[in-house]
Order: C-alpha cells, then sequence, then structure tokens
C-alpha cells in the first residue's frame, strides 16, 4: 500500500475541484441574456453616425437589432463578449458576408451609444453612433 502526504492529497483534491468548476463556469458565457438589450424601450429609435452619414430610423423590437446594424441578414453566429446591466459587447459572423463587433452602452432605456466594426460585402466598415428612441414605429 503507497501512502499518500497530505500536501499531495491536498493538491489533488484541490485540482479535483477545480476541473468541474471550470466546466460548470463555461456555460454561463455560452448562456449570456443580453439582459440590457431586453430593458431598452421598443419603438422608433433613430440612429446618429459621429462621421456625418445621415440619420437611420428603427423599429426596436427586442434590442437586438442594434448588434447587426451593417449586417442586416438573418443566420449569422454571436459569441458574447461582455454581458453587463449597461453595456454589452458581441462578435458575430455572416456566413459568405463578413463579420463584425458591436460594443453597446446604456445610458437609459431610451438612448444608447454604439461602436461598431468588421467587414461587410468584402470591405471594412467602422462606425460610432447614438441611438434614441423617437416614439412609435412607422
Amino acid at each position: 500500500m503507497k501512502i499518500v502526504s497530505n500536501r499531495k492529497l491536498l493538491g489533488t483534491l484541490a485540482l479535483a475541484a477545480a476541473i468541474p468548476a471550470a466546466f460548470l463556469g463555461a456555460p454561463v458565457v455560452a448562456q449570456s441574456s443580453l439582459a440590457m438589450l431586453d430593458s431598452l424601450e421598443r419603438g422608433g429609435w433613430e440612429l446618429r453616425f459621429r462621421d456625418g452619414t445621415p440619420p437611420r430610423r428603427i423599429c426596436l423590437r427586442s434590442g437586438r437589432e442594434l448588434i447587426q446594424i451593417r449586417h442586416s441578414e438573418t443566420g449569422c453566429n454571436r459569441f458574447v463578449v461582455e454581458d453587463g446591466s449597461n453595456e454589452v459587447t458581441v462578435q458575430y459572423t455572416c456566413p459568405g458576408n463578413g463579420y463584425g463587433r458591436t460594443n453597446i452602452r446604456k445610458e437609459s432605456a431610451g438612448l444608447v451609444q454604439i461602436d461598431s466594426q468588421g467587414i461587410v460585402d468584402g470591405r471594412p466598415f467602422q462606425f460610432s453612433a447614438e441611438a434614441r428612441r423617437t416614439g412609435a414605429c412607422r
């Protein structure tokens, strides 16, 4: 019978406890809720781009429409980088049409700041914008 020292036994037990903890922590990231986007007011919103691009109006139903401003297609894969109560960052890939990374910072339920960059139609894009609720969807 082999005798194991207390130090070795404690190290083995710590490792055994750490491995399941690491796996239990992983799904939390994968199942991010993006609750901040759900807390935004529904309705008509206006995006004002800081580079002088004419404003754009959108109808916000879930808040997730703000993630892919330059990629309007569905079927894009998303990876949540940050999922905070006032700020989210999401990376996404749209097969055959590029990718993007968008950061959205909530100032109130009707006002957010957006920074996004990526590739669309083979060309790079980058923009900063303020999105503000304007009323009902039109």
